[in-house]
C-alpha cells in the first residue's frame, strides 16, 4: 500500500494512478475500495470485450464484403454492422465518462484529504451520493436511456445519408451498402435538375403550409374566442361544444371523411351541388386532384380541424387577464377593437408565442394532416421519377421515398435538413421570446 503525503508528488501519483487504470487510485491510495472495485470491474469488462469491439467499429467503417459465393444468412449486413458500430460508439461513450468521473472523484477525494487531513468514511460516501451526488445518481439511467433510444436512433438516420443505402443495387443482405460522403447532398442540391426541382418545389410547400396552417388556425381560434368571450350569449358554452368536436375526433377519422366529401367525382360536397343546380358532372370542381386547388383545401380543411385547440388555448388566457385592465380601458374611451389591440392581443401573445412556435413546427411535420387527405396527390411531371407528389411536404416526400421508391439515402438527406433547418429555428425564436426570458410586457 502506497502512502500518501498532503503534497504536490502525492497529488501526480494519484493523478497517473488514475489515468493508468480505471478504479487504480481508489483502491491504492484513497481506500474506497467498493467504489475502486466496481471502476476497476467495469474497465476489466470493456478490455476483454476490445477484440469484439474492434471488429464492430471496423465493420462500421468498412460495411462488410459482398461474398458473392454465400448463402443470404451468411453475407454482411451493412445496416446491421452500421447500428452495432453505432452502438458500440455510444458504449465507448459511456466508458470514457466514467473513466473521467472516477479520475475527477479520485482528485477530489485527494482534495478533501488536503483540506481535512483525513480520508472520508464509507458512511460519508453513502450520505454525499444520497444528498450532493443524488442528481447525478438519479438522472444516470435516464441520460443511458436517452443515448441509446433517442441519440442512437438519430445518428443512425444521419449516418445513412452518406451511403447508398437504396433499390435495386444497394438492399442488404444480397448487396452491401457503402459510403459515398456528401454524393446524396449533391445530387439533391444541384447535381440532379429533376431531384432538385422536386426538392425545391416540396421544401417551398412545406413553408407555407406549415406558415398558413398556423396562421390559419391561430387567427381563427383567437377570434372565435374574442366572440365567445365579449358576446354574452347564453348559448356560448353549447357553441363551444360544438366547436371543440372537430378537435376531439380523431385526426385519421376526420381527415379519411373530408376525402370522401370532396372527392372530385362522387364526393358528397359535388353530388349536392349537381342537384341544387349550381353545377353539371362536366363542371364538378377538382377540390383534391387539381394541385393549386388541392394545397387551398388542405390549410382549409387543417383550419377546420385546427382552430379548437387555440380557441381553448386563448379563452384560457384571456381568463388570465384582470377585468380591472378592461374596465379601466373602457373608463378612458377605449372602443373594442382598441382593447383588443392594446390589452387582450399582446398579452394572449405574451403567453401562446411558445406553443405557436411549437404548432409551426409541428405542421412542418404534420404528416397525418396532408397523407390522410390527399395522400400526397395529385400526380405532378416529375412524381414517377421522384415519387414527390403535387400536396406531398417533405416528411411525406420521405415516407413516399422509403416505402416505394425504396430511397432510403435519399430519404435520410431530407431528415437531416430537416433537423438541420428546423431545431435551430426554434430554439433560437423561442429564446428570444419573452415568456422564456420572463420579461416583463
Amino acid at each position: 500500500m502506497f502512502t500518501m503525503n498532503r503534497d504536490g508528488s502525492s497529488r501526480k501519483k494519484i493523478f497517473l494512478a488514475s489515468l493508468l487504470f480505471m478504479g487504480l487510485a481508489h483502491l491504492t491510495f484513497l481506500k474506497q475500495y467498493v467504489k475502486g472495485a466496481i471502476f476497476a470491474l467495469i474497465e476489466i469488462v470493456v478490455l476483454l470485450m476490445s477484440p469484439h469491439i474492434v471488429r464492430t467499429i471496423v465493420g462500421m467503417i468498412t460495411l462488410g464484403d459482398p461474398k458473392p459465393g454465400l448463402t443470404v444468412f451468411e453475407k454482411d449486413h451493412s445496416m446491421f454492422m452500421l447500428i452495432d458500430g453505432i452502438i458500440i460508439v455510444a458504449v465507448l461513450f459511456v466508458f470514457i465518462s466514467l473513466y473521467a468521473i472516477s479520475v475527477r472523484g479520485a482528485m477530489s477525494t485527494y482534495k478533501d484529504y488536503c483540506a481535512l487531513g483525513q480520508l472520508p468514511s464509507n458512511r460519508r460516501i453513502l450520505t454525499e451520493l444520497s444528498t450532493k451526488a443524488f442528481p447525478v445518481t438519479a438522472l444516470s439511467p435516464l441520460v443511458v436511456l436517452i443515448l441509446f433510444f433517442v441519440v442512437v436512433p438519430l445518428v443512425f438516420s444521419a449516418c445513412v445519408a452518406f451511403t447508398n443505402y437504396s433499390s435495386p443495387a444497394h438492399i442488404p443482405p444480397n448487396n452491401t451498402v457503402d459510403w459515398v460522403g456528401f454524393d446524396n447532398f449533391k445530387t439533391l442540391f444541384g447535381g440532379n435538375e429533376t431531384w432538385t426541382g422536386a426538392l425545391g418545389r416540396v421544401a417551398a410547400w412545406t413553408l407555407v403550409w406549415a406558415t398558413a396552417a398556423t396562421v390559419t388556425c391561430y387567427a381563427g381560434g383567437m377570434l372565435m374566442a374574442v366572440i365567445m368571450h365579449e358576446t354574452k350569449l347564453k348559448i356560448s358554452p353549447f357553441f363551444r361544444t360544438i366547436f371543440i368536436l372537430p378537435y376531439a375526433v380523431p385526426a385519421v377519422v376526420s381527415m379519411l371523411v373530408w376525402q370522401n366529401l370532396l372527392n372530385g367525382s362522387f364526393g358528397t360536397i359535388n353530388r349536392t351541388l349537381i342537384e341544387l343546380g349550381w353545377m353539371t358532372q362536366a363542371t364538378t370542381i377538382p377540390w383534391l386532384s387539381d394541385a393549386t386547388l388541392a394545397k387551398f383545401t388542405c390549410v382549409l380543411i387543417n383550419l377546420w380541424a385546427g382552430f379548437p385547440y387555440f380557441m381553448l388555448l386563448t379563452m384560457g388566457s384571456m381568463t388570465a387577464i384582470s377585468k380591472e385592465t378592461f374596465e379601466a380601458a373602457r373608463i378612458d374611451g377605449a372602443s373594442r377593437f382598441q382593447v383588443f389591440k392594446s390589452i387582450t392581443l399582446p398579452s394572449v401573445i405574451y403567453q401562446t408565442m411558445p406553443l405557436i412556435i411549437m404548432s409551426f413546427t409541428h405542421n412542418i411535420n404534420n404528416f397525418g394532416a396532408i397523407f390522410f387527405l390527399t395522400g400526397g396527390n395529385p400526380v405532378v411531371a416529375d412524381s414517377t421519377t421522384t415519387s414527390a407528389k403535387g400536396t406531398d411536404i417533405v416528411v411525406t416526400w420521405i415516407y413516399n421515398l422509403t416505402l416505394n421508391l425504396q430511397k432510403y439515402h435519399y430519404a435520410a438527406v431530407l431528415a437531416v435538413c430537416i433537423f438541420v433547418v428546423l431545431a435551430p429555428f426554434a430554439i433560437f425564436n423561442f429564446r428570444r421570446t419573452k415568456s422564456y426570458k420572463e420579461g416583463e410586457l
